[in-house]
């Protein structure tokens, strides 16, 4: 069982001609082996800060990290290893993956950076990640730009994939997506979790996908946590004033769904 700590963080920015700006004001929460939580809130409110900390893109101003209980190395052999862990998938597939190399070079460079498997097990692991995601494996020897959004974005959660983590951090994963193949890309995403026993946590905007996917949701609000709780409890019976505001801005779930897969339905 993994256990990823996320304890009393507060990130402070210094803004040339705005002083400091409080991103994250003590954020604390617990991501274990085989859950999702989902972290909703509208832009501004602090989700990517806590993806950007929990990559050690930034360093929190107070607070502390801790994976299996061990803070998160500053640098090093240490750091390195906990990145191996603890991978990200972005919102962006085409600008997350460099258009001058192959799907291959893109998978097969964790895999060697990482020593996951021996040099000549290389070509047969870049196959079994890409059957993981389900796309050809025709599509190795493509480049980002021959591939479609999700194409692209399957490509980015193959590379995820091929460290081994234990814990994947989603950030915005589908909201770049044409609607008509934004279901298919969570429900891998899903069908990953459960079946690789990974902990994920889904940063979102859309409070419909969140409830869908999420055992849990946080609602950030100007880098607070306003409130939390089971998928069902947030999202059906919200109690906090911000909360109730983004329900109801926010499409039926229900609805949504239908509407992704008539969309889907279509595209086929």
């Amino acid at each position: 069982m993994t256990l990823l700590e996320f304890d009393s963080v507060t990130k402070v920015y210094s803004v040339r001609g705005a002083g400091q700006i409080k991103a994250l004001d003590d954020v604390s929460f617990t991501l274990e082996s085989g859950q999702t939580i989902g972290v909703v809130g509208q832009s501004g409110s602090g989700k990517s800060t806590i993806a950007k900390i929990l990559t050690q893109l930034e360093t929190a101003t107070s607070g502390e990290v801790r994976l299996d209980g061990r803070p998160i190395p500053r640098h090093g052999s240490g750091l390195r290893r906990y990145r191996q862990q603890l991978r990200m998938v972005f919102q962006d597939p085409f600008a997350s993956l460099n258009p001058y190399h192959s799907v291959r070079h893109h998978i097969e460079r964790p895999l060697r950076l990482d020593q996951v498997v021996p040099r000549d097990e290389l070509k047969a692991e870049v196959r079994r990640l890409l059957e993981r995601v389900q796309l050809p494996i025709s599509a190795a020897d493509r480049r980002p730009h021959e591939l479609s959004g999700g194409q692209r974005q399957r490509v980015a959660i193959a590379r995820a994939l091929a460290s081994r983590p234990k814990i994947l951090v989603a950030d915005e994963p589908v909201s770049m997506l044409d609607v008509s193949i934004r279901l298919g890309v969570l429900n891998l995403l899903s069908d990953l979790q459960r079946e690789e026993g990974l902990g994920v946590l889904y940063i979102t905007h859309d409070l419909a996908t969140a409830r869908h996917f999420s055992n849990e949701i946080i609602v950030l609000n100007q880098g607070r946590i306003v409130e939390r709780g089971t998928a069902d409890d947030v999202i059906l019976r919200p109690s906090h004033p911000y909360t109730q505001e983004l329900r109801a801005a926010s499409p039926d779930p229900e609805k949504f769904f239908a509407s992704i897969s008539d969309a889907e339905g279509g595209a086929r």
